[in-house]
């Protein structure tokens, strides 16, 4: 599959995911954009699935430890055929299996229940543990925030996987410089964030996290390194694809979309004007 086919797939999810989110009228859309490009390659390229048999023996895993970013996950699994795109409108309603946040009991193709902030890192951990202990050859990746890293429960796993070398795991920090109560670097500033990572005994790559290239670039090395867990620490924008989401900044961790931005933003993504 080449960059423009991965492109095409990125702003349909980007399209399912403003949709979504629309359909109840606000939701987390600032970091369900952001991490488009990441999903878009590990769901289309790089992860040993099979959206037929979701819990097939030795698939590789992915959990959103920063889970408010459900409805991005959902975008994914929709368009990848894990259940069906309708369903994508029912996003956090009453009867939904789509809640806010992903939930492992509820959604085909969840591997992770996320929600408490750190939570889903340690538990990343632990799947790669269970996957070395069962020499199935599987995989397990996990994408945290840059907020989310603000939790100390975040190093602790990140001291153990090194410990452990696990090699099997590959993270990446959507590092888009904003949390709900603002800027990062106002709040609790993460610099030098890669050099912390590197100092925990992580192999450590640092790229444009909305540059579908980079990326694969970055997560090609990590699968290829031995003998350590591996960061991608991704720099991207919050809101990525969608004018009026992006200008926002920090105020998009949360926002409501009525149908006249829905259809502007869609138009945006497929190449058309407001």
């Amino acid at each position: 599959m080449d960059y423009k086919e991965l492109e095409s797939f990125a702003k349909e999810i980007r399209v399912n995911i403003v949709s979504s989110i629309c359909s109840i009228g606000a939701g987390h859309i600032g970091g369900s954009l952001s991490i488009v490009e990441a999903l878009t390659l590990l769901y289309k390229k790089h992860m040993k699935i099979d959206p037929a048999n979701p819990k097939m023996e030795g698939r590789d895993r992915f959990v959103c430890s920063k889970g408010h970013a459900g409805p991005a996950v959902y975008a994914v699994l929709a368009e990848m055929g894990y259940f069906e795109k309708s369903e994508l409108l029912t996003l956090n309603q009453g009867g939904t299996r789509l809640p806010s946040h992903c939930d492992m009991n509820k959604t085909p193709g969840i591997d992770m229940t996320a929600g408490s902030l750190g939570q889903g890192m340690s538990c990343a951990v632990g799947i790669a543990l269970g996957a070395k202990l069962k020499k199935d050859g599987a995989r397990c990746y996990c994408i945290i925030g840059d907020g989310e890293s603000q939790e100390g429960q975040i190093w602790e796993a990140a001291l153990f996987a090194a410990h452990k070398k696990l090699d099997n795991l590959i993270v990446f920090t959507d590092y888009n410089k904003y949390q709900l109560d603002g800027a990062i670097e106002e709040i609790n500033n993460l610099e030098p964030l890669a050099e912390k990572w590197k100092a925990f005994g992580w192999n450590v790559y640092e790229v444009d996290g909305n540059c579908l290239e980079g990326l694969d670039k970055a997560i090609i090395a990590a699968k290829a390194n031995t003998g350590k867990p591996s960061m991608i620490v991704m720099h991207t924008i919050k809101g990525k694809g969608i004018e009026f989401v992006e200008s926002a900044k920090g105020g998009c961790h949360s926002m409501s979309v009525s149908c006249e931005q829905r259809d502007c933003a869609v138009n945006e993504i497929r190449g058309g004007l407001c």
